[in-house]
């Protein structure tokens, strides 16, 4: 409310003595309840763009393209939701962790990687296969989340080999 009292009096001007990064986290304050429905509006969009994208496959000719793009950003929308529970800067830094970083790393790069494919290169054997590594990573990147999660799978998958 007082945010709101201060622009409308004309007194809230620039902020000259922080940094854009406070800047950025000031104008992103929103409320809990407000978080959680932005939270789970973008996460819906994100999830129907996937499944829709599935479906699209089985469209003649066109649908390969369909599910590139509805899938790359159905990823990019579910992603994106987590910005409002944690709030765009504290997300940002927290995917720059070093527990997290190189998997943000492929997981952006095979998200960009998807669309080259896709539109530039226009080879979609290989905008499928960075498809199916945008899963991979992504699921990594999640499960970066959970502690100590990765290192139990990798345990698993090094007994299963033996």
């Amino acid at each position: 409310m007082d945010k709101l009292k201060a622009v409308l009096s004309g007194t809230d001007g620039p902020n000259e003595n922080g940094n854009i990064l406070q800047a950025a986290n000031e104008a992103s304050t929103l409320g809990w309840g407000t978080r959680v429905k932005g939270f789970i509006i973008c996460f819906v969009i994100g999830v129907t763009c996937s499944v829709l994208g599935v479906c699209m496959l089985f469209i003649p000719k066109v649908g390969i393209l369909l599910f590139i793009i509805f899938y790359t950003f159905g990823n990019i929308c579910s992603l994106c939701s987590t910005m409002f529970l944690m709030g765009p800067v504290k997300q940002l830094k927290r995917m720059c962790d070093k527990t997290r970083a190189l998997a943000t790393t492929i997981m952006l790069t095979c998200l960009v990687l998807t669309l080259c494919a896709a539109f530039w290169w226009v080879n979609f054997g290989l905008a499928l296969l960075f498809c199916i590594l945008q899963v991979l990573a992504f699921a990594w990147y999640g499960l970066s989340y959970i502690p100590f999660i990765r290192d139990a799978i990798l345990k698993i998958i090094t007994m299963c080999v033996k």
